[in-house]
């Protein structure tokens, strides 16, 4: 029986007994109101670029040092909780968030700038292990399901910074990124209710073991070729990615000449796919199998990552829509897929995948504003629309017991 309220009574709770949608949804919501927070700076990056007199490859290591410093700390935060789990921890991760927010706000020169993107990525570095562990103790075994819905929040925060910025920031300044201090706040205050839920469960998750193929357990070695191949699936996907969230705003305001406004709308649209097609990736995998959502979502965009860079405005709009529900429907299960390779892991393998997501975003942010430094932003759409080819690695994927509900 599900408990229904944050505050539910103390009692541990075993994987499986019931979805508690109540701290599905909280934990969804804090997602939503941590990653909006977080996509204010790249959202607002041509008003940054204007402000301190910025190139490509400074915007992009902006992005390389806020998506690192999530990178680096995830994996160990995610092993360190797997261990010792910190219910009230995720206090701390917004409570960074909103510091680096407040400086960004302020910053009067770039090395501030780096600071702030710095406290942002340590935000997230803290957050996101612990919260898909969350996600995952109230799933009731709807594995998928629930890490949809924690990856929906998320998404929709994204999908929400370019039109708050388009609207809010933009007209108002730099310095209105601090307004958004008492969302952070809210979001600390129901993370500390979800962490009273979470305490006495903490410890409810499975103990370490092997997943089996007919029964035979996986050897070391069979799993670190999975997690290869998860790692460069995700590779293919978040330097993609990485291409629209950093610079598809100046992808079309270069080859259309839209205004900042006109383009922050159309990232909207964008992310709102991603947020859309996030949410169907989870329950699609617990019913038909995370391996083939995995197939269909990487390498089945790949005529669509190809065609972007020749279309029209119109059909720019029609295929970043198509490419962003598709693409998006991976992550989900490649996390779950990577919990059931390596059960009772969950925080490390979070860890791990959150971090490698914030990681290939910064690294490819950086590398894709040289790139359109020494070429053009129209030739990095064409060069990055093969990445999605990389998706034939998925049949080496092993086809492993999943547990379900």
């Amino acid at each position: 029986m599900s408990d229904t309220t944050l505050t539910a009574a103390a009692r541990p709770a075993k994987e499986g007994a019931g979805t508690t949608y109540a701290i599905l949804l909280a934990i969804s919501a804090c997602h939503l109101m941590n990653d909006l927070l977080q996509s204010l700076l790249p959202a607002i990056y041509p008003m940054l670029k204007a402000n301190f007199a910025l190139d490509f490859a400074q915007v992009g290591l902006v992005t390389l040092t806020f998506q690192g410093t999530g990178s680096i700390l995830q994996p160990f935060v995610g092993l360190y909780t797997d261990k010792y789990p910190k219910p009230y921890s995720l206090v701390v991760g917004m409570g960074l968030t909103l510091s680096g927010l407040v400086l960004i706000s302020q910053a009067w020169s770039y090395p501030v700038l780096l600071l702030g993107a710095a406290l942002l990525g340590s935000g997230s570095s803290i957050f996101h292990p612990e919260s898909s562990r969350v996600a995952r103790l109230a799933s009731g075994g709807q594995h998928g399901l629930a890490q949809s819905l924690f990856q929906v929040g998320g998404n929709a925060g994204s999908a929400l910074g370019p039109l708050v910025a388009a609207f809010i920031v933009l007209p108002n300044g730099q310095s209105s990124v601090a307004w958004f201090a008492a969302l952070a706040l809210l979001g600390m205050s129901v993370l500390w209710r979800v962490g009273t839920w979470y305490g006495p469960r903490r410890l409810a998750a499975a103990a370490p073991t092997r997943a089996s193929i007919g029964g035979v357990a996986l050897g070391n070695a069979r799993i670190a070729g999975a997690m290869v191949v998860l790692i460069t699936l995700m590779f293919s996907k978040f330097i993609y990615m990485s291409s629209f969230q950093s610079y598809y705003t100046f992808f079309l305001m270069d080859r259309f000449g839209l205004s900042i406004g006109e383009a922050q709308v159309r990232l909207f649209v964008f992310l709102g796919a991603v947020a859309v097609g996030t949410i169907a990736g989870g329950p699609i995998g617990d019913r038909i199998g995370r391996k083939y959502v995995i197939w269909g979502s990487i390498l089945g965009v790949l005529p669509f990552t190809l065609a972007l860079p020749y279309a029209s405005l119109f059909w720019t709009g029609v295929l970043s829509v198509l490419i962003g529900l598709i693409l998006s429907s991976a992550f989900s299960a490649i996390v779950v897929y990577g919990q059931e390779l390596m059960p009772g892991r969950v925080g490390t393998v979070a860890g791990l995948f959150f971090g490698v997501a914030f990681g290939l975003g910064g690294i490819g942010a950086a590398v894709i504003g040289q790139i359109a430094d020494a070429t053009s932003i129209q030739y990095v759409y064409r060069l990055c629309g093969w990445l999605p080819l990389l998706g034939v690695l998925t049949v080496f994927l092993p086809s492993i017991r999943e547990r379900r509900a």
